[in-house]
């Protein structure tokens, strides 16, 4: 076992946290639903090791579901509604792959894991290129100035032409996309690709195995004897044409425009057969940038910096069903996990002892002695860490705020049994702090377990399906919801008087948040306009002050 943190002597531990945060990989992968993200999910732990056989996400009589979608509400729709940490090793690298879910109705746990990720990977259809969900993802990233891969997926079915797919997405983003690999077809049949950065082609050949194994490749310059004797002449002559128009329209690969967010490498693949896959994998961890420094209140947190520094990015309660764990997920920014070490939790200022860290492929974890740069660590706390907490070494540092998104939809959740009340309030308590779902009251002082059944707010519809699954089948408190028809909502600062006076009004409701801040709620659109233009005694904000 390493030893301790403060057994090492400071210019040791500065040299092995530069040393193994450069070989750390975080990435999270976007797209819209449908486009194929947890197939090509689990056929990167597939080929990273972690797995021996690949699950499939959409047949319900499948031997074995996708690793990523550990949730048994995910394995009944084949649907992802939480996102998973999911780390392996890979040609001397430690990948960290950030599962996100692709439904909008979950964005703000998107959001919140693409925060902790170093890179993402854009997952296109090859039939549809950028649909409405990648536009969103994709603005998020630019924003950030994320460096973003392109992965064109589905090209064992017909698609788009290649070069007109390239150019549509480069006008709808308005990002440059510079091909790695480049699509073979065959009379219509995807059958490889060739790898413009090491200058080899790569024939796939089809198994019995539908795409649950690695796929046997042939692999060869592109004049070698290997080739030649596997692919077409025409199918040959067709891809010369097509480099050289790349060649001369695209020039070299600039790497100081991808680590901008203003170029992006590009692949192209079918998750499903797993033709394409490797090639992406094995140039991604060449490619994809190590651990940057992140922004904070004392400027920049350079990662080689050897005192710890993380923050709390997701919480997720009963991952082990057995023992109603809570487990919350710390991206590692600078410095040196290791078991037993003492950190401040900045937001209260007070110091904790950290657990040992837990290296999470999904629902399954194992111990580890420490933690770098980059990595993403679960730790077992009962209800001490929130999403957005910072914990530091020796410092007093605040990274940037984790986006809360306000609520569209309202209902007033009911226990159908009343002796599981207590139950539900748990249920209810633990899911809120995970950022699963909103609790509001209609009383100012009102708490979970006590006065009116209380009110919950989702982004989505589909998160109250969630909900309502989770605290029956994890809380065995079953549920049910009575929409409120209210939505919009602003949250008031101003005297008490004049926010009981608006809020009471035609088309309002007043009600409070778990920490006793008052939001009024509109019926419609209208109502909130009207009522915004009219009443100045108050301000109204989007978030919570």
């Amino acid at each position: 076992m390493t030893a301790p943190t403060e057994l090492l002597a400071p210019a040791v531990l500065a040299e092995r946290v530069g040393t193994e945060g450069a070989r750390r990989r975080t990435f999270a992968i976007i797209s819209h639903p449908d486009a194929g993200k947890t197939t090509l999910t689990e056929k990167l732990l597939l080929y990273g090791g972690a797995i021996h056989l690949a699950g499939s996400v959409k047949a319900r009589r499948a031997a074995r579901h996708a690793t990523s979608d550990w949730m048994k509400l995910e394995q009944e729709r084949g649907i992802s509604v939480t996102s998973s940490v999911l780390q392996f090793d890979y040609e001397g690298f430690k990948v960290n792959l950030l599962d996100t879910p692709g439904h909008a109705d979950f964005s703000e746990d998107t959001y919140r894991t693409l925060i902790a990720a170093d890179s993402a990977v854009m997952l296109l259809d090859n039939r549809r290129g950028v649909e409405e969900r990648t536009r969103q993802l994709f603005e998020v990233c630019h924003k950030r100035r994320t460096p973003i891969f392109t992965f064109v997926n589905k090209c064992d079915r017909p698609g788009m032409d290649p070069l007109q797919l390239l150019d549509d997405v480069e006008r709808d983003l308005g990002i440059s996309l510079w091909p790695v690999t480049w699509p073979i077809f065959d009379m219509d049949r995807f059958v490889g690709v060739y790898d413009r950065l090491t200058k080899h082609v790569l024939l796939f050949e089809r198994g019995e195995h539908h795409g649950a194994e690695e796929v046997a490749t042939i692999e060869g310059g592109l004049d070698s004897p290997e080739i030649l004797s596997h692919a077409s002449e025409g199918a040959l002559a067709h891809l010369r044409e097509e480099l050289e128009l790349l060649d001369v329209g695209l020039g070299d690969f600039d790497r100081d425009a991808f680590v901008a967010g203003q170029l992006s490498p590009t692949f192209f693949g079918s998750a499903l057969t797993n033709f394409g896959v490797e090639p992406f994998l094995r140039e991604f961890v060449q490619l994809a940038p190590a651990p940057a420094p992140r922004p904070a209140t004392d400027d920049l947190v350079e990662p080689n910096d050897p005192r710890f520094t993380g923050f709390v990015f997701k919480i997720q309660a009963n991952m082990d069903p057995k023992h109603r764990d809570r487990m919350a997920f710390v991206r590692v920014c600078s410095g040196r996990y290791a078991a037993g070490m003492e950190v401040k939790l900045v937001r209260t200022g007070k110091t904790l002892r950290l657990a040992a860290p837990q290296s999470v492929m999904a629902r399954e974890r194992s111990a580890v002695d420490e933690a770098f740069p980059g990595d993403v660590v679960g730790i077992v706390d009962k209800g001490t860490l929130r999403i957005g907490d910072t914990l530091a070494e020796e410092r007093d540092v605040v990274f940037g705020d984790i986006p809360r998104f306000p609520p569209e939809h309202f209902s007033r959740v009911l226990a159908t049994d009343p002796m599981r009340r207590k139950q539900l309030d748990t249920g209810l308590k633990q899911l809120s702090e995970e950022g699963a779902a909103q609790v509001f009251f209609t009383e100012p002082d009102a708490k979970l377990g006590s006065g009116p059944s209380p009110i919950v707010g989702a982004v989505g519809q589909l998160q109250f399906d969630v909900m309502l699954f989770r605290l029956e089948s994890e809380y065995g408190a079953p549920a049910k919801l009575e929409s409120l028809g209210y939505g919009h909502p602003r949250w008031v600062v101003g005297p008490k008087a004049d926010i009981e006076r608006v809020g009471s009004g035609h088309g309002r409701l007043l009600v409070y948040d778990v920490k006793g801040n008052p939001l009024i709620l509109f019926a419609d659109r209208w109502a909130m306009r009207s009522t915004l233009d009219r009443e100045t005694a108050i301000e109204f904000r989007d978030s919570a002050p």
